[in-house]
């Protein structure tokens, strides 16, 4: 549950008759009006909590007599005060103001039989492939999503390329580097003058941060930010993309449009289907243009001061390599010196202890490990680990409005029933399998089967989940459509029933006191439950 967040308005008259009006960093921003009068003077405070659930107003009001003309001041500096908090930028406001932020289907969603569905379609490329969800499902139209896999080799390169929406992409295995190019920020990765002499050129190359990533990491992209990614390790590179295409952020319509800069990769985020009358150009298995193919030649040359030959190349007439190319031994990119040696010069390291205020645009930290064991939100030795990544610990979630949640269940331990109260969720089966219920508002089981390595199951929000890992285990990542999803558990400590007396408990199952005792703490572990422990007292 996230801490509640005060913000403070205060209005103080004293006796020097100053008025001040302050907001939750106290720093005034209205300083002094003349006297109402010589020996009057009142104080009146405002407190405002934003809170994920709740919204609280409480005033306290010490007031001696008081001019008409002083409460009129009064009044005109609350507004004013009011008005100073309506330009802040959304990122000082509350949770609950940051959250409104997705539109919605025009018509109903039918949510009676969820699948745990597999990729429809499978773009092979030179140096490994990408996989794509049916965006166009019922599931994924009603959440508004999308999700592809790559499968990037050796010495493979992602081309760049932007996106629509803003997207989470989950590092399920190997290491690697990518660029994230943010407009407007200065390229502060410059080549050694002295190694590029020694290469016989005095050209010095300059490009942004490069980023460095390895399994577990949740990594960030903002819409129309472009970024590409190079698998530097020896095995392959499996990433898991999740696409919020129902975001503020996507301005065009709740499908995902990747913009590519080089290549001419396969359209394979674009489904046959045509969607309420809506045709889309182009059909699946062609293969597309990059950004720069449907320009002029002349103005190619023009804009890059570049000849014909090498327009050409921009525009990927011949290229057949796809989406993710093979790299040659010429990859050439500036990469951040070893830590030690580091912080022994006194360089800046990317670190994953920012808080988000010391931060520029230009050295946002956009990755968060969540799939280290000491990283554990909630741990049950005897049952698994859930790790979370929100806008607390990254706090760049807020601007894309995601976060993330990485579980690891062993043998045949449980997910106690739950359900998320303000987001969709997204879960995506990395390892082993599970037996998944999902209950909806009418109490009917709308999914109850097994979810593998490989499936994706869209679980609605509120509606009600409890997961049984196999013998095998069960790990997964699930994404969710809120920068602070907040989980409601129904069962265990901290559950719905803890929060309950008695009394209403026995009555609303019509029950005895002693069972009602049993059924409220009966449960002593919270949300990952221990195998063997999840069956209740029998009489």
């Amino acid at each position: 549950m996230s801490e509640t967040q005060w913000q403070l308005v205060g209005f103080y008259m004293n006796p020097s008759h100053h008025v001040f009006c302050y907001h939750r960093r106290r720093h005034p921003l209205v300083t002094t009006i003349p006297p109402p009068s010589a020996n009057k003077y009142s104080a009146t405070f405002l407190y405002v909590s934003h809170a994920p659930t709740n919204l609280l107003l409480s005033f306290s009001v010490t007031m001696a007599r008081y001019s008409l003309l002083g409460l009129s001041c009064l009044l005109v500096f609350i507004n004013v005060c009011f008005a100073q908090f309506g330009h802040f930028p959304q990122e000082f406001q509350g949770g609950e103001a940051m959250q409104q932020h997705r539109f919605h289907s025009p018509r109903a969603c039918r949510l009676e039989n969820l699948r745990a569905q597999e990729p429809v379609r499978r773009a092979e490329a030179e140096a490994g492939s990408t996989e794509v969800w049916d965006q166009y499902s019922e599931e994924f139209q009603c959440a508004g999503v999308n999700m592809l896999r790559h499968k990037i080799r050796s010495r493979g390169l992602l081309l760049p390329g932007f996106s629509n929406a803003p997207k989470l992409i989950f590092v399920v295995q190997g290491t690697g580097i990518r660029g994230v190019a943010i407009p407007g920020c200065a390229e502060t990765y410059q080549t050694d003058l002295r190694r590029s002499q020694s290469a016989g050129s005095a050209f010095r190359d300059q490009h942004q941060k490069i980023r460095q990533f390895r399994e577990g990491d949740l990594l960030v992209v903002p819409a129309g930010v472009s970024h590409w990614i190079y698998n530097r390790g020896q095995s392959d590179l499996i990433l898991i993309v999740f696409t919020d295409t129902r975001n503020v952020a996507n301005q065009i319509d709740p499908y995902l449009r990747k913009f590519f800069l080089a290549g001419r990769p396969e359209m394979v985020e674009r489904g046959a289907e045509e969607m309420e009358g809506r045709s889309r150009r182009g059909s699946v298995g062609e293969k597309s243009g990059n950004m720069f193919s449907g320009f002029a030649d002349e103005l190619l040359e023009e804009a890059f001061k570049i000849d014909s030959g090498l327009v050409r190349r921009l525009k990927g007439e011949d290229d057949e390599r796809d989406r993710i190319v093979q790299v040659d031994e010429d990859f050439d990119v500036l990469l951040p010196e070893r830590d030690e040696q580091e912080r022994s010069r006194g360089r800046y390291i990317e670190s994953e202890s920012e808080n988000g205020f010391e931060e520029t645009i230009c050295t946002l930290r956009l990755k968060h490990n969540i799939g280290r064991s000491e990283r554990a939100d909630v741990f049950n030795p005897r049952g698994g680990r859930i790790s979370t990544a929100n806008y607390h610990n990254l706090p760049f979630l807020r601007q894309v409005r995601l976060s993330a949640e990485r579980g690891v269940l062993y043998n045949n331990a449980l997910v106690a029933p739950h359900y998320t109260v303000n987001s969709h969720t997204v879960l995506y089966a990395t390892r082993g399998s599970a037996r998944v219920q999902v209950v909806d508002d009418l109490g009917q089981s709308v999914f109850n089967g097994e979810v593998r390595k490989g499936q994706v199951l869209m679980i609605p929000q509120n509606f009600v989940v409890m997961k049984q890992a196999s013998d095998r285990g069960f790990e997964w990542i699930a994404f969710k459509t809120n920068d602070n999803a907040i989980t409601n558990l129904l069962a265990g400590r901290a559950s719905e029933m803890r929060m309950l007396p008695l009394g209403v408990l026995s009555n609303m199952y019509r029950i005895s006191r002693e069972e009602a005792q049993r059924l409220k703490y009966g449960q002593q572990e919270m949300r990952i439950l221990s195998p063997g422990m999840s069956q209740g007292r029998r009489d």
